[in-house]
C-alpha cells in the first residue's frame, strides 16, 4: 500500500480547468505532462475526474450521455508541487449521435492520442458491469499502435467504474475478467466512495515518471 506520507504529497491541491477543443487546432501548445481518460459515454469520467482532483463540480457531469463534446484540459498542482495536467476525453459509443459526429470524434481523439507529444498515459474507463465492450477494445487497440510524434509509449490503465454498484464478493472475480479481457492491469473505482482515488493518483505519477527518471510505462506504481 502506498504510504500517508506519500499520498499527503500527491494529494491535488490546485486544479484548474484551462482549455477546450472541440477541433485539434483548439487545442494549446503541448508543454509539461498530459494525461489523457477516455471512455464510453456515461460511464462516470466526470464524476471520476472530480473524485481524483477532490472538486466538487469543475468538471460538468450530468446523467445524460454523449454531452461532452470537446478535449477538456485541467492542470492541476500536488501538495509537493507536482504540476499534470488532465485531459478529460469525450464519450464514445453514444448510439444516437450521428455518422458525421461520431466521425468528427474518432479524427479529434485518435489525432490527439497519437500525436500528442507530452501525452504520456490513458486511463481507460470502463463500467464494471458492462466490462470491455468492443469500442473499448478499439480504442486499446489503437493506444498500441505506433504514436505520430516523439515520445515514450504511453502507460495505459483499465479502471472499473461504479465498483460500489456491486456486492463486495463480486468485485475481485469482475476485475480480474476485466484484466484477461483488457491484458493490462485494470483498477476498481467508486467516486461515491472514493475507493480506488490513492491508488489511481498514485499510478498517474507513476506513469508520468514523477520523481524517477526512465520510470517504466504501462505498470503500476511500486506499492
Amino acid at each position: 500500500m502506498t504510504s500517508p506520507k506519500t499520498l499527503s504529497k500527491a494529494r491535488i491541491v490546485e486544479a484548474e480547468f484551462v482549455a477546450g477543443a472541440k477541433t485539434p487546432g483548439e487545442l494549446p501548445p503541448p508543454v509539461g505532462v498530459e494525461i489523457a481518460f477516455a471512455g464510453r459515454s456515461n460511464v462516470g469520467k466526470s464524476s471520476l475526474l472530480n473524485c481524483l482532483m477532490e472538486r466538487r463540480n469543475l468538471v460538468r457531469t450530468s446523467s445524460t450521455p454523449g454531452c461532452t463534446r470537446q478535449i477538456s484540459l485541467y492542470r492541476t498542482r500536488a501538495a509537493d508541487g507536482v504540476v499534470l495536467t488532465l485531459a478529460d476525453l469525450p464519450g464514445y459509443g453514444y448510439a444516437k449521435r450521428s455518422r458525421t459526429e461520431k466521425r468528427h470524434w474518432a479524427d479529434l481523439i485518435e489525432g490527439y492520442l497519437l500525436e500528442r507529444p507530452t501525452l504520456r498515459a490513458v486511463v481507460v474507463l470502463v463500467d464494471v458491469r458492462r466490462g470491455i465492450e468492443s469500442d473499448d477494445r478499439d480504442l486499446l487497440e489503437m493506444l498500441g499502435s505506433p504514436a505520430r510524434t516523439s515520445r515514450p509509449p504511453l502507460g495505459t490503465l483499465v479502471v472499473a467504474t461504479k465498483l460500489d454498484r456491486l456486492a463486495s464478493s463480486a468485485r475481485k472475480p469482475a476485475l480480474s475478467k476485466l484484466m484477461r479481457a483488457s491484458g493490462i492491469r485494470a483498477l476498481g473505482f467508486s467516486a461515491h466512495t472514493a475507493t480506488g482515488r490513492a491508488e489511481l493518483l498514485g499510478w498517474v505519477r507513476h506513469a508520468a515518471q514523477v520523481g524517477a527518471e526512465n520510470a517504466p510505462s504501462g505498470t503500476p506504481p511500486p506499492s
